[in-house]
């Protein structure tokens, strides 16, 4: 059994640990071709999705909170309908099912093995003989593959190869629970088509239940779900670029004076997350987490306008709100584990912030540690906080990370560690799991004054985001600047088309959609030479594919520069194209 390392004190107040996940993948759709350009969203809907509510399941003592990008559940639910009416728009997933592998085109094998390689090879593709041996043999007969002919690879190669990409892809809960699974495993060579055709099934049944399963957990009440602006737009700079200088007083913006009609754009993008979640959720949702947590006062006053009762950010963004309010945070203690109040003078959001240590713990270090002195590690630091506690006030810890991108560097894909995890935290005398808007109502109930709890008013929100306290990530370097030049471009344009009223409504709405995908944060995340070639020039294409086709729904010319490359990249990435950042 787990030993607990601090003395019960019935007198010492609790320690309330809210474990946040965050659940995001911008869209990987043309929605001019209607046809899914990157896998990713269905890849980790099998093995990261289904794991992390499965954890839940079968830990019901367990309580945390999960964000759904709404962009996110719209592509769910979309797999989900391409199941039901069996027109499957994502090529990657629709060649699984193929019947006659043999004769597909150039363009369909050189798809099958740039994708089927694409995987965190130490935890995804080594621990499998089967597969190891497949992408031998594809390395022996690359040279020869000259002009993208891919004589070599047989029908049966490319259906081995398909099938054991999806089987590394799926989650950990799956393997341990499905028979369909388990057998392919254990058979190893050889799939036939009906096999293929199994696997498939056991991909579109697992992705048409996950919405239901997360909705029956939020409904049980050991969970609870928040939501983001829609297409995870960087709300503050929409409304602001000049706030990019709270953080990095010298840095260059871009050449625009900034985003036209931001103010209007980030309203949208919250109203239609609030429509959004109840639409799948059956509830309003009381938090929103900002796209990569990024905040400004204005941005958070304007979500509290709209009736959001949290959100939460990063722990850097604290230390610079504290400066920038001058007000004292020598003690850790003191500043950190407790939400503050944001007020406009009208309306008031309460805002947690994460402890970037234990968040970035899991992240980034457990990973490489055995599962119990993982586990341990985390818990002894949790009871050194409580021990700390010197008052009679209950201290609030916020660790919040990426709930799928984590899990492909812990063996397993974190289950071992989850499952022991969420054992220990479930049954600890002095740690209650719990979520954000149990914490809100605490602070707002009549017995808060008594109890010690009042969430003090932070003045100034110094603008940034949890990667570094800062929007460094988004903005600030010359392909970066470009990029947001380009949208602000397309932006003046589709303002112009719109005032002069020649678009039908169907027309409008699709304009509209196709700028606020453009308005999402990853475009810019990935300009710059820290990701890989390979990386940048997927992003790179679907993005200035998604201004074009903005361009062609408001029937205007598409501009010669958006059929250059923004950026390059150049680093040097592990699991190219496949990861994001262990922190999100």
């Amino acid at each position: 059994m787990f030993k607990v390392f601090v003395e019960v004190n019935a007198d010492r107040p609790k320690l309330y640990l809210n474990l946040y996940w965050h659940m995001h993948q911008p869209d990987y759709r043309d929605l001019v071709t209607n046809e899914y350009v990157l896998p990713w969203t269905y890849l980790h809907a099998i093995k990261d999705y289904s794991d992390m509510v499965y954890h839940l399941e079968v830990n019901p003592k367990a309580r945390v909170t999960f964000n759904f990008v709404p962009i996110l559940l719209e592509q769910l639910e979309d797999y989900a309908q391409q199941v039901k009416q069996n027109t499957i728009r994502d090529p990657l997933l629709a060649l699984l099912i193929k019947e006659n592998l043999t004769d597909i085109s150039n363009s369909e094998c050189h798809l099958i093995v740039q994708s089927c390689f694409k995987s965190h090879h130490e935890k995804m593709l080594s621990p499998f003989p089967h597969y190891q041996r497949l992408l031998q043999m594809y390395q022996l007969v690359e040279p020869m593959m000259t002009n993208d002919q891919f004589h070599y690879l047989s029908g049966q190669y490319k259906a081995d190869l398909l099938v054991w990409y999806h089987l590394a892809w799926c989650g950990e809960s799956l393997r341990r629970t499905n028979p369909v699974v388990q057998a392919l495993m254990a058979k190893g060579v050889l799939f036939t088509y009906e096999e293929r055709v199994q696997l498939y099934g056991v991909i579109a049944e697992t992705i048409s239940d996950l919405i239901p399963r997360y909705k029956a957990l939020m409904q049980s009440g050991q969970i609870e779900i928040s939501t983001t602006p829609y297409y995870h737009p960087i709300l503050p700079l929409l409304l602001d670029f000049k706030s990019t200088l709270d953080a990095m007083p010298d840095a260059p913006l871009p050449e625009s004076k900034g985003y036209a009609g931001g103010q209007s754009r980030s309203v949208a993008h919250i109203l239609s997350a609030k429509k959004a979640h109840e639409h799948y959720f059956g509830a309003t949702p009381r938090g929103m987490w900002p796209a990569e947590g990024a905040v400004s006062h204005a941005a958070l006053s304007l979500m509290a306008e709209h009736h959001v009762d949290w959100a939460a950010t990063g722990q850097s963004v604290l230390a610079n709100s504290l400066l920038k309010s001058q007000l004292n945070a020598d003690n850790k203690q003191d500043y950190l584990y407790q939400p503050y109040r944001v007020t406009n003078g009208q309306s008031d959001i309460l805002c947690f912030f994460r402890d970037d240590q234990l968040s970035d713990k899991i992240g980034f270090e457990y990973a490489k540690m055995h599962t119990h002195d993982a586990v341990t590690d985390f818990v002894q630091t949790l009871e050194h906080i409580h021990a700390s506690n010197s008052n009679n006030t209950s201290k609030i810890v916020s660790v919040i990370l990426d709930g799928e991108n984590a899990w492909e560097y812990f063996p397993y894909n974190g289950f071992y560690f989850l499952s022991e995890l969420y054992e220990v935290l479930a049954n600890h005398p002095d740690i209650v799991m719990t979520t954000f808007s149990d914490i809100v109502d605490m602070y707002q109930s009549s017995n808060a004054v008594n109890e010690g709890l009042s969430a003090p008013i932070l003045p100034q929100i110094a603008a940034g985001s949890w990667v570094y306290g800062t929007f460094s990530t988004w903005v600030g370097s010359k392909d970066k600047n470009l990029a947001w030049d380009l949208l602000c471009a397309a932006k003046k344009t589709y303002d112009t088309v719109l005032d002069k009223s020649v678009l039908s409504k169907q027309q409008r709405e699709a304009a509209e959609r196709q700028l606020a995908i453009c308005e999402g944060s990853d475009w810019f995340w990935w300009f710059g030479d820290y990701n890989s070639s390979d990386s940048v020039a997927s992003f790179d294409q679907l993005y200035r594919r998604n201004l074009i086709n903005l361009y062609k729904l408001l029937d205007q010319p598409v501009p010669e520069v958006l059929h250059h490359r923004i950026s390059t990249g150049g680093g040097n990435a592990d699991n190219a194209g496949t990861m994001r950042r262990g922190q999100e």
